[in-house]
């Protein structure tokens, strides 16, 4: 270790910034950050620092920097363009015994600017001693997906119930475990998920007696269509802190392997005429498994609320007293259009976007046909596989073009995707000839002809096959 990692209180402190341009206004926001009282010295200013001068937010020295400057100072920043400048602060800061950093030379420094995740109180500092400043931000970047925004709230809670936690728990070890307990269990989720009162009674509950049964939880996760760059950051915590996960057949390998590792796999796939789980055993395993107190992650391919069913489970979860919270998810619609290349509204071309459930019942496709055939509109249908030569069919019935543009996406936005396109008159034809598998969209509209053009995943994957 190069050097001690320590955090500098400075609230109220005085602390000397020597520069006025843009870098020195970055180093002056995390200053004002920690609460500290800054004085500039610089013979010019960009107009953000004159801002902050005239709020009366900073001192503002127009002028040279000199060694006296730094007299009662706890910190000093150097942030010029000019070396000999930057040197004597060096130099004036060590004689002082001042704590001196300047900006991109790590050498005339004894203190370094780290990148910061800021959940106040707690503070996450990525640090390389200066000698890779953009590398900490990319860290920094990567660790506040694990952070999650309400980690502050968390922490002032705890720092409330500390000493009592401290007088009822008489051993350190004891107290350790009570914390782990706080910190991985239901308490932290109701403080993430914006349910601090409930938090705060439980953590009352478990501080009255620690043993006392824990109640599990259902999360309603939308995993989007497929790629796991595309999931949200709360469904990535919830997905590593269930105990059990219930997924269903759209759940791409990829999103799945983000689960917790030692979570239990429990497949309750459903496709067209084979139901081997029903959707009346899926809620009451939800219910069941909630009910030994387990964390239940209900994993939904795209979003759980758009043909998911997932209405139907939280109903079933709200009826029987079950605790759950709903993280939407990237519905297929806009993820898969997104990676075809095809917007789904287009100030030349549609102004407004249907979502359709495409799948045959019997020898039809239920729908209303007429007002699915107006034109300024793209029309999008969830599952058209077996339906689509019949939904192609009713839209020319009902007089849209026979030559309106239409595109069949298959596994979007997964490596294998494919994306089929032609017209209502051609496109049942070329699908039958080319062998497609679920799971698939279709996209009805003017849009998709502008696909050619725009179709920016192709062209990334045909640059990652060359690679390898």
């Amino acid at each position: 270790m190069d050097a001690l990692p320590l955090f500098h209180r400075v609230r109220g402190e005085r602390c000397v910034l020597v520069g006025g341009g843009e870098v020195a206004r970055r180093k002056l926001e995390l200053l004002l950050a920690a609460g500290a009282a800054v004085t500039i010295v610089a013979p010019e200013c960009d107009d953000g620092i004159e801002a902050l001068a005239g709020q009366g937010r900073v001192v503002l020295t127009r002028r040279r920097f000199r060694a006296a400057d730094l007299d009662g100072a706890v910190l000093a920043v150097a942030a010029t363009d000019d070396p000999t400048t930057n040197r004597a602060v060096s130099r004036a800061a060590k004689t002082r015994g001042i704590p001196v950093n300047v900006v991109d030379q790590p050498e005339l420094c004894t203190v370094t600017f780290p990148a910061v995740i800021d959940r106040n109180p707690v503070c996450v500092a990525v640090g390389t001693g200066g000698t890779a400043p953009v590398l900490a931000r990319l860290l920094r970047t990567r660790l506040e997906a694990l952070l999650p925004a309400r980690t502050g709230e968390l922490a002032r809670l705890a720092g409330e119930f500390r000493p009592r936690v401290k007088a009822a728990i008489g051993s350190a070890t004891g107290r350790r475990q009570f914390w782990e307990q706080i910190f991985e269990g239901e308490v932290a989720e109701l403080v993430h998920s914006g349910r601090p009162r409930q938090a705060r009674e439980r953590l009352e509950a478990l501080l009255a007696n620690p043993r006392a049964a824990t109640v599990g939880e259902v999360y309603l996760v939308g995993g989007g269509p497929g790629d796991p760059d595309l999931l949200t950051f709360r469904a990535l915590r919830l997905m590593q802190q269930a105990d059990i996960v219930l997924y269903d057949r759209l759940i791409s390998a990829e999103v799945l392997n983000l689960v917790r590792r030692d979570a239990e796999r429990v497949y309750v796939g459903k496709k067209a005429g084979h139901h081997p789980v029903t959707q009346d055993n899926i809620n009451q395993k939800l219910v069941e498994y909630a009910r030994a107190g387990q964390r239940v992650l209900r994993l939904k391919g795209g979003d759980p609320f758009i043909f998911g069913r997932g209405g139907e489970e939280i109903e079933h979860l709200a009826e029987q007293g079950i605790p759950f919270q709903v993280v939407p998810g990237i519905t297929a619609a806009s993820g898969c259009a997104s990676y075809a290349g095809i917007p789904l509204t287009h100030r030349d071309h549609a102004q407004s976007v249907r979502f359709q459930a495409g799948h045959r019942r019997g020898d039809t496709v239920e729908q209303d046909w007429e007002s699915l055939a107006k034109p300024g509109q793209t029309l999008v249908f969830y599952m058209p596989i077996n339906g689509l030569r019949i939904i192609c069919e009713k839209l020319i019935e009902y007089g849209m073009s026979a030559a309106t543009p239409a595109a069949l996406v298959e596994n979007g936005t997964r490596p294998g995707q494919r994306v089929l396109t032609g017209t209502l008159a051609t496109l049942p034809a070329s699908v039958a000839q080319a062998n497609v598998g679920a799971p698939t969209l279709l996209i009805v509209g003017t849009v998709v002809a502008l696909r050619e053009r725009l179709a920016w995943f192709e062209a990334t994957q045909a640059e990652a096959g060359k690679a390898t």
